[in-house]
């Protein structure tokens, strides 16, 4: 009795996510604002209809590719920390860092930051509808959004996992409404927008990448359950399940969302609206004109939530292995949450939602993004050639890795000629992280700035309430 009373009491991240929790975690992260604002982008980098819907299918198979790299890096990779801890664990500590470097500083805080912005774009678009929603409004309320959810992440794992469960539903529930509509009105012989769907005079293969950068996007989020491995119940049967069922589910839903779109909206309609699903509904179904855009909130509410509760498990395994202050690896000592983690993207997610715009923070961000997946799939391939003793309980054939991977690349690369500036900011701010790697990482602090380290740490962790993990259960 003495003993379990003392598990109990002892501080660590309880392996408290399932595989309903864990399908709900993927889905509730894909199907966010993504299927609700990159049609717009990929239609508008793609051309026409016709090879939009396809941008939106090769990304789909993409997705699972990566999906199944990264399942079975979890199954050999016994810890948490999705992209970071798999770089590390493959290609070594300095392009970990950089990638954590770029995640901290531009890949996490943007795409938050583009999700928040969409939370509140279509929660008040019915509100100030036809007129677009005052775009200090819409700031406000995606910070109130985003703090909401920070808070519920800093307060308990079990109420934030029970909460994407229940989003995760009302998002397939609001892409249901999209979709039938639709649906009925291809039924009945509603297809002139489909005329002309593949005109390739309207093609401009440059911007191809931005096009499968918008449409990655609405599928980022299958690697989530990398980044809580620790905390998932038999990991070895239930990533791969939770991974693979998943995907499928989005790109169904993806592929007939799309198509629903069309059917109701023309080329010039999609590229004019703001919130393509609320111009959808005023055309298609007007009864669901005040239901589905809370809908599509919350559905992007769901996305901050898991998005909030796998980077934080990033910065705290990265504090774990000595590339990030030691204060990130504490957890609190009723909560057993990793709160300094959890609070850490609060002053970043905020200044970038002040001055951003959604389209240039996703190209921003998506370059550093698909740059270190790549690099990670690229890790399973040396790990494979490292380890072949290893057995491991999924394994995918190898062309999956290597073809997925020179995709990334290929499409990093390409994007230079897409969007130079924005890339250039996006490269820029990688390779800023070599003076930092050197300086702080590699060569060793002076004695005064551990012991600098050290107070404030301490003085911190009085603050929060927080302790090192006793356990580590992997």
């Amino acid at each position: 009795m003495g003993k379990d009373k003392k598990k109990e009491e002892a501080v660590f991240l309880r392996k408290k996510i399932t595989l309903l929790r864990a399908f709900s975690l993927l889905i509730g992260s894909m199907v966010g604002s993504g299927i609700f604002i990159s049609p717009k982008g990929v239609l508008k980098n793609s051309g026409t209809v016709g090879f939009s819907l396809v941008v939106w299918f090769a990304c789909g198979l993409l997705s699972m590719f990566g999906a199944l790299c990264y399942a079975e890096l979890g199954t050999r990779i016994t810890k948490s920390g999705g992209h970071y801890i798999y770089i590390l664990e493959t290609l070594g500590p300095l392009p970990s860092f950089l990638f954590l470097w770029a995640e901290f500083f531009a890949i996490r805080p943007a795409n938050s930051a583009v999700v928040s912005l969409a939370f509140g774009r279509y929660l008040l678009e019915p509100f100030f509808a036809p007129c677009a929603a005052p775009v200090p409004a819409v700031k406000l309320v995606s910070l109130l959004g985003y703090y909401a959810v920070l808070t519920l992440n800093s307060w308990s794992v079990s109420w934030s996992s029970r909460l994407q469960t229940a989003l995760s539903i009302i998002k397939l529930l609001a892409l249901a409404l999209i979709i039938v509509p639709g649906m009925m009105l291809l039924a009945q012989g509603h297809t002139e927008n489909f005329q002309d769907a593949f005109d390739k005079q309207s093609l401009v293969p440059d911007k191809l990448p931005l096009a499968f950068y918008a449409g990655m996007f609405a599928y980022s989020g299958w690697f989530q359950t990398s980044f809580v491995r620790e905390e998932l119940v038999r990991p070895e049967r239930n990533i791969p399940l939770a991974v693979i069922v998943s995907v499928i589910t989005v790109i169904v839903g993806y592929m007939l969302t799309n198509v629903s779109y069309y059917t109701v909206l023309g080329t010039q309609d999609v590229l004019a609206s703001p919130a393509v699903a609320v111009s959808f509904v005023q055309r298609a179904c007007r009864s669901l004109i005040s239901v589905v855009p809370v809908l599509v909130a919350l559905s992007c509410f769901g996305t901050m939530n898991g998005g909030i509760l796998t980077f934080s498990r990033t910065l705290f395994v990265a504090s774990r292995e000595g590339q990030w202050p030691p204060l990130f690896s504490m957890i609190h000592i009723r909560r057993h949450t990793p709160l300094p983690a959890v609070m850490l993207m609060f002053p970043l997610v905020t200044t970038m939602v002040c001055i951003g715009d959604i389209y240039h923070l996703m190209n921003f961000f998506s370059f550093s993004r698909w740059l270190f997946i790549g690099l990670a799939t690229l890790g399973l391939i040396v790990h494979r050639c490292r380890h072949p003793e290893l057995q491991s309980p999924f394994k995918v054939p190898l062309f999956i890795p290597v073809s997925f991977t020179i995709i990334c690349l290929f499409t990093v690369a390409m994007s230079f000629y897409s969007d130079p500036v924005n890339i250039s900011i996006g490269c820029t701010m990688v390779l800023s992280g070599f003076p930092v790697y050197y300086l702080v990482i590699h060569r060793q602090m002076s004695n005064r700035c551990r012991s600098l380290l050290y107070y404030v740490t301490q003085k911190l962790q009085l603050l929060l309430e927080v302790v090192q993990q006793e356990i580590k259960t992997y």
